[in-house]
């Protein structure tokens, strides 16, 4: 990573509000930090610090363990045009994300152990936050063809996915889960059905319907997501499904929790905060997988937050640039960046009341960190000094030659926000700074 030299003499970050979903924390106080882990946090650590240390002022603002974003797509290798991991990391310490998983669907895909540490080895030298890559279930991701799953595992990859596409083989999955299972791996899914959303390029509905555009059904993902739970069922194995947005998708998932299986899943910032309305006059930066649905739908999935059967919020960062995004909607690449909006996004849903400032620093900090068996999304001390200072309150715009992001396209852009990242921590190290000038 680029840092400054390790701070080996301890410091404090001092008049804060402390919010740790792991601990149970949500009051004023201090952290203290000793070799790039905390040494210490709580209402008491101020009294008790030496004179002579050095104090960082927190200005009463939130201090929050580092976020996990667990579905982050680069261009490195094979894409570099469009998002690098150094670039990305920029972009995730703007954005308060301390440890980003990488998805495999690169060119050449992560599917072998060299490619596994390559990407380990390309981030340990150019990357600002921490960097976890996903390893893919099948060869190119092509559901064919399993890969070496143990031997990537032992790699260092944090999970097994298949990226952007969906294993329709039944049989495949099942084999990859038997696997997975003999592991305690976890699986990250993209359920979406390919032959069911066919040339579909947005929601299926009226709306698709007076922009004369195909859509894409609910059932492309619920069929899927009602097959990989049963299939969770029948293997053992850890699944996630890693974005849903469909009411029907969360019953599943929730039935599929209440018979006590393994089974989780994951929602991305665009589909709590957009709808399919925002496409309005074929805005190609609102074309995504899977695409924005109804306005009930949205709300549904804060409900599924709310109530903690949506386990993560992912910012589902897919750069993209001109050559894939200006085109006629129909036939533009999907996506958008959102490492550096995703925890000011999420700020909508606390100052309109649907979610508290702890439910959504534990879906993108705490509970990620949980699922990947990862020492992050936690304050606790001895945890490493992964740690965000964000003013929840402090307004701003989004523009897009704001981004630090390779690629501009941003479903944000111009909107009016209010929450920033004032300070982001790695390994005690500060990466980040906002300087508002």
């Amino acid at each position: 990573m680029i840092m400054p030299e390790r701070q080996q003499a301890a410091f404090a970050l001092t008049n804060l509000h402390l919010i740790d979903p792991s601990a149970g924390l949500d009051e004023k106080g201090a952290i203290l930090v000793e070799d790039g882990k905390i040494k210490a946090i709580g209402a008491n650590v101020a009294g008790q610090l030496p004179e002579d240390i050095l104090r960082v002022d927190g200005g009463g603002k939130i201090a929050a363990p580092g976020l996990v974003d667990m579905h982050v797509t680069t261009g490195e290798p094979g894409a570099e045009h469009r998002e690098t991991l150094r670039s990305a990391s920029h972009a995730a310490a703007a954005g308060g994300v301390t440890t980003m998983a990488c998805m495999p669907d690169t060119d050449p895909v992560i599917d072998d152990i060299a490619l596994v540490d390559f990407i380990k080895r390309r981030a340990r030298d150019t990357a600002r936050v921490h960097v976890k890559p996903y390893a893919a279930m099948t060869r190119g991701l092509e559901g064919k063809e399993m890969t070496e799953i143990g031997l990537m595992l032992e790699a260092g990859a944090v999970a097994l996915s298949n990226g952007r596409k969906a294993i329709t083989n039944a049989q495949i999955m099942r084999r990859v889960m038997t696997y997975a299972n003999d592991f305690g791996a976890l699986i990250v899914h993209h359920p979406e059905d390919p032959d069911l959303v066919g040339n579909g390029v947005m929601n299926l509905g009226e709306t698709s319907t007076r922009l004369g555009l195909p859509g894409i059904p609910s059932e492309a993902e619920t069929i899927m997501v009602a097959r990989d739970t049963r299939l969770a069922q029948l293997t053992g194995c850890r699944y996630h499904a890693g974005q849903i947005s469909c009411a029907e998708s969360l019953d599943i998932i929730r039935r599929a929790k209440d018979k006590g299986l393994d089974v989780t899943c994951g929602v991305s910032i665009n589909h709590l905060t957009l709808n399919e309305n925002d496409i309005g006059l074929y805005r190609t930066f609102y074309k995504m997988s899977p695409p924005l649905r109804t306005e009930d739908e949205r709300l549904a999935m804060i409900e599924g937050v709310a109530d903690g059967t949506i386990d993560v919020i992912v910012s589902a960062h897919d750069p993209q640039d001109v050559d894939t995004k200006r085109h006629p909607f129909a036939e533009c690449a999907d996506g958008a960046v959102g490492l550096e909006t995703m925890l000011s996004a999420s700020m909508r849903l606390v100052h309109d009341n649907q979610l508290s400032m702890t439910q959504v620093i534990k879906a993108l900090s705490t509970t990620p960190a949980s699922l990947l068996g990862l020492d992050a999304g936690s304050l606790k001390p001895g945890m490493p000094a992964d740690i965000i200072i964000f003013d929840p309150d402090l307004p701003w715009v989004m523009r897009r030659d704001m981004l630090k992001s390779r690629s501009k396209n941003t479903a944000f852009h111009k909107s009016k926000l209010s929450g920033k990242v004032l300070q982001t921590y790695v390994d005690g190290q500060q990466v980040y700074h906002y300087d508002p000038s």
